[in-house]
């Protein structure tokens, strides 16, 4: 998440996300029997039955909630398009996170959903599926399962680059979830408030990621934010217009390839994120996320929290390479694990083996 967050959770409010070079692989082939494999989890060769467009996998783990959900999803389009579902192996594997366990907030969730919907209609469709309805398939399948969400991360791990996002609003998509006959004709529809902009990062800026090493809860920041809207909206409309403004100008900064403006958006929305933080009583910029940005301002760039903050990464622009270099370094001795992270803009892609 670049630019927006929290705004974005709003009807026609604007954010700024990216996706990266971390990814989630979902290997899919024809089989005499159906068979899942969660690498990551040390789940092999579960069996799982498909009755009534339901797909049940025969386990009891949690940690499969998100690709049950997907694959029921999935078969649910094919079956009424009229496709018949014959046996696969699909197996799904991640790099989001580090080899030891430990967790950077990536979007992990989004990513492996839409793996698992690529996968499953490029092997099914007689055609290509196109990007809207692997987004509108992974995006429903993630809201089911979590019952809240933008979708921004859906949309970067779908179309991937740098997008300019806006969300369908998750309970009007479960609304139209239960009151729309089939799931086809759902993600045929066009959603209200969605809309999604492919841009592009200036070949002159740089960017970094760092993270904090501290683990976020998203879901937790979130209900306190949304405290603050309830108790007093007034500040909650002054943190809307603030971020629409910054957002607005981190945007004019990207189509100008103005790096001047960038910067401003991007510091501009810091300032808007700090200050819910202190009105609604949560540390969306700890001390740390606060060096992280600090460090990168005194380097000509700008920085800001990630997602919900309180933890987990910060991002940074900046000027030049041997400036983002730089800032690496003083990073890492401060404290904060510089990512070996980069912009990736070929989003949901099919690798042949």
């Amino acid at each position: 998440m670049i630019a927006g967050e929290y705004a974005v959770l709003h009807p026609s409010q604007h954010l700024a996300v990216l996706a990266v070079d971390r990814f989630v692989y979902a290997t899919i082939r024809k089989s005499t029997e159906n068979g899942l494999t969660l690498s990551d989890f040390q789940l092999e060769n579960m069996k799982f039955t498909i009755e009534n467009k339901k797909v049940s996998i025969h386990t009891d783990n949690p940690r499969v909630s998100f690709v049950q959900k997907a694959m029921t999803l999935a078969s649910t389009y094919l079956l009424e398009k009229g496709i018949t579902i014959s046996p696969f192996q699909l197996m799904i594997r991640s790099e989001l996170d580090d080899k030891s366990g430990i967790k950077y907030g990536l979007g992990s969730s989004a990513a492996v959903v839409t793996s698992v919907i690529t996968a499953m209609l490029k092997l099914f469709l007689p055609d290509e599926p196109s990007k809207d309805i692997i987004f509108k398939l992974a995006a429903l399948s993630h809201v089911i399962t979590q019952k809240n969400g933008s979708g921004a991360d859906v949309a970067a791990s779908t179309y991937g680059g740098i997008l300019n996002y806006s969300s369908f609003q998750a309970e009007w998509l479960l609304e139209e979830y239960n009151k729309t006959p089939s799931v086809s004709s759902l993600v045929e529809k066009d959603w209200t408030y969605f809309s999604v902009e492919p841009l592009e990062i200036p070949d002159h800026i740089y960017f970094c990621v760092g993270w904090t090493g501290k683990a976020a809860s998203t879901a937790e920041l979130v209900d306190k934010v949304l405290q603050l809207k309830e108790e007093r909206p007034n500040l909650f409309e002054e943190f809307l217009l603030n971020s629409k403004v910054a957002v607005g100008t981190f945007f004019a900064g990207l189509r100008k390839s103005d790096a001047s403006l960038l910067f401003k958006g991007v510091k501009e929305n810091r300032k808007a994120l700090a200050k819910l933080g202190r009105d609604a009583n949560v540390p969306i910029e700890t001390p740390m996320l606060a060096k992280l940005c600090d460090l990168a301002e005194e380097l000509g760039g700008a920085g800001k929290p990630s997602g919900a903050g309180g933890g987990d990464c910060g991002i940074a622009f900046m000027p030049s390479k041997e400036k983002a270099e730089q800032l690496l370094k003083v990073w890492e001795q401060n404290g904060i694990k510089p990512l070996t992270i980069r912009p990736n803009y070929s989003g949901a892609s099919l690798e042949y083996k």
